[in-house]
């Protein structure tokens, strides 16, 4: 068996739902490379309330001593299908991860992989057969695992500004990614979150403008984060009340917008 193979069915084996633990309110923060999600996400690790998971990149980094992550980017044929596989399944982890906090807060998601495999798909990068794979893959976390999401912040912003900001931080493994590809990545969140023609929205979105300074994003978190809290207590709120009332009355849900 290969080795992702192995780790996929090392994961499997023990994920298990805790039926009787309080699904957390899960947030994840959407967007292009560089968009500033990182910087976003770390200002929720002050409350003690929230669990703030990373996208996974040192996992990627290291699979058995390999940085597939560098392989994806300097040979994708041969490797993004394989890439994008484990990318699925790392993050398949962080939205099964127990927690008895109530909010976790995750950069990207599952559903985010997808925009990735339709760029492969545009880019001619993987076969027809790879991409049946990954998107079956896709399917069976959206239809049997616990991937639940409340909200999605989406940090929109334009493919120059985060062209600037990757060449800023000087990843190694993105010194052969272009402005170009940027440009698709944009095009294809834009369908996905802004224009939602693309895929199906799992959960409401809220859009903050991500080309701006981090004094002006600083008040956007601040609104975004306020927001965030108060959706949970609706939600607690709608819960108290549905409790007490017959089986037959269907709760309150908050609705997802045009896509849902």
């Amino acid at each position: 068996m290969s080795l992702l193979g192995r780790l996929t069915s090392r994961f499997l084996v023990k994920m298990s739902p805790c039926k009787n633990q309080k699904r957390p309110f899960t947030v994840c923060i959407e967007g292009n490379i560089g968009s500033g999600k990182t910087t976003f996400l770390n200002n929720f690790k002050q409350f003690n309330n929230t669990l703030v998971l990373q996208e996974p990149v040192e996992l990627w980094r290291n699979v058995e001593g390999n940085n597939l992550l560098e392989l994806m980017y300097s040979n994708p044929e041969r490797y993004a299908c394989l890439f994008q596989s484990y990318v699925q399944l790392t993050m398949l982890q962080l939205h099964t991860m127990k927690t008895h906090l109530p909010y976790k807060v995750m950069e990207r998601s599952v559903y985010s992989a997808r925009c990735f495999i339709e760029h492969m798909k545009r880019a001619n990068t993987v076969k027809d057969f790879e991409a049946t794979v990954l998107e079956k893959w896709y399917d069976w976390c959206v239809n049997n695992a616990a991937i639940e999401t409340d909200l999605i912040v989406y940090l929109r912003t334009t493919p120059e500004i985060v062209y600037k900001r990757m060449r800023q931080r000087a990843r190694k493994e993105e010194d052969c990614v272009s402005l170009e590809y940027l440009k698709q990545i944009h095009d294809i969140h834009e369908a996905w979150l802004y224009h939602r023609t693309l895929f199906d929205v799992p959960a409401p979105v809220i859009v903050l403008e991500g080309d701006q300074s981090m004094q002006e994003m600083f008040v956007q978190f601040e609104s975004c984060k306020n927001d965030i809290f108060s959706r949970q207590r609706d939600v607690e709120r709608d819960t108290r009340i549905t409790s007490g009332l017959n089986s037959s009355v269907t709760p309150t849900k908050i609705q997802a917008g045009a896509s849902d």
